[in-house]
C-alpha cells in the first residue's frame, strides 16, 4: 500500500503536549491538547516472547511514567497479567521504536526480564487481570511514558457523566500485527456496552468492540471535545485513559465481538504494588451478568502466531 495506516492515523491525531492551551483539560498539572491519540499512540507498545516451536506470544503494553516516592524517574510497563504469565521462559521482549537521523521509524525490540528462576518480576492484583513492571526504556522512548494522572480515577467517570453509548478508542496489535514495519500499534474504536458503575462495585464494563488475538493489555481511552453534559449548554474537552483491554465474551464458543475494558483504578492498583511486598494469585475472571443457564465465558485476548513483527 502507498498509503500506510501509520500515515493515515498520524494525519488525524494533534499531538498531546505540555502546553497551556484553552482547550486543554489538565490532570494533575499537565494539561492535555485537543487529542491524546498521538501520545498513547507513542506510549504503546507490543510485547512478545519466541516460543521454542517458532511462534510467538504477543499482547500489548502501555507505558506510564511514575516517579519513585524520592523523586527519581521511573518508567512502568502495563499490560494484561495473562499476557505475562502466558510467557513461560525468563525473558521477553518490549518492541520499542526509535527515529533515525533521516526521521524516519524502526523497530527496536529490547529484552527484559520477567522472572528470576521462578519468582515474577512484576507486580498485579490477584483478583485484576493487571501487571505491571519497571523497565529500562531507550531514553528518547521514555520521553513517550504517559503520566500517571491521565488514567482515569474512582470518580472521573461519574464527573464527566461517561456511559453506554459513548465512543473510546483501543489500540493494539490484533493477531500480532501493527500498523507499519515500525511496530505501532493500531487504532480502533467502539462504544461503551454496559453501565459502568464505581470500580468498588463493578471493576469491568463491556465495549461493543471485536478483540482480537493480541489485543490483550491495550489501553482504552477516549477523547471527545466540545462534550455536552445533560441538561447544560457548557462545552468540555473530556480526555483520559479509562482503562485496559483484557478479555473478551464468548457464547457457546462464539465470539460475541464484546470487549471487557478493566477500570484504570487497577492499572493505578498495579503499579502501586510495585512499591509493596509482592502478592500474587490467580486472577479471578471478569464476567459479564448473565443468566446462569447460558454459557457466557470470558477468553484472554493474547495471540499466539507464527511470526512477529520485525519478523
Amino acid at each position: 500500500m502507498s498509503l500506510s495506516l501509520f500515515a493515515i492515523w498520524r494525519s488525524l491525531c494533534v499531538a498531546a503536549v505540555r502546553v497551556k492551551w484553552r482547550n486543554g483539560l489538565k490532570f494533575g498539572g499537565w494539561l492535555m491538547s485537543v487529542d491524546i491519540s498521538a501520545q498513547l499512540i507513542q506510549a504503546t507498545v507490543q510485547v512478545e516472547q519466541a516460543l521454542p516451536d517458532g511462534s510467538h506470544i504477543i499482547g500489548t503494553g502501555f507505558l506510564v511514567s511514575d516517579p519513585t516516592a524520592d523523586g527519581n524517574p521511573r518508567t512502568v510497563l502495563v499490560t494484561a497479567n495473562h499476557v505475562l504469565n502466558r510467557m513461560t521462559g525468563p525473558e521477553a521482549h518490549i518492541g520499542y521504536r526509535l527515529r533515525g537521523k533521516d526521521g524516519g521509524w524502526r523497530y527496536d525490540p529490547r529484552p527484559i526480564a520477567i522472572r528470576s528462576k521462578t519468582a515474577e518480576l512484576w507486580s498485579h492484583n490477584p483478583n485484576r487481570d493487571v501487571a505491571a513492571i519497571v523497565v529500562k526504556a531507550p531514553a528518547e522512548f521514555a520521553k513517550s511514558a504517559i503520566p500517571l494522572d491521565w488514567l482515569a480515577g474512582g470518580d472521573t467517570f461519574a464527573k464527566y457523566d461517561i456511559g453506554p453509548g459513548d465512543e473510546m478508542m483501543v489500540l493494539g496489535y490484533p493477531q500480532g500485527l501493527s500498523a507499519d514495519s515500525a511496530g505501532f500499534p493500531i487504532l480502533r474504536s467502539g462504544r461503551v456496552a454496559s453501565p459502568i458503575d464505581a470500580p468498588s462495585a463493578s471493576p469491568t464494563f463491556l465495549l461493543d468492540f471485536r478483540v482480537f488475538p493480541g489485543n490483550s493489555g491495550g489501553p482504552v481511552f477516549i477523547s471527545q471535545v466540545d462534550r455536552h453534559r445533560p441538561g447544560t449548554d457548557q462545552a468540555e474537552s473530556v480526555q483520559f485513559v479509562a482503562g485496559m483491554l483484557t478479555q473478551q465474551v464468548e457464547l457457546n464458543d462464539e465470539r460475541l465481538e464484546i470487549g471487557i475494558v478493566t477500570d484504570a483504578t487497577f492499572i493505578r492498583d498495579a503499579i502501586a504494588l510495585l512499591d509493596k511486598p509482592k502478592s500474587h494469585g490467580v486472577p479471578a475472571p471478569d464476567a459479564p451478568a448473565a443468566n446462569p443457564d447460558i454459557p457466557v465465558t470470558v477468553t484472554d485476548a493474547a495471540a499466539n502466531v507464527g511470526t512477529a513483527v520485525g519478523d
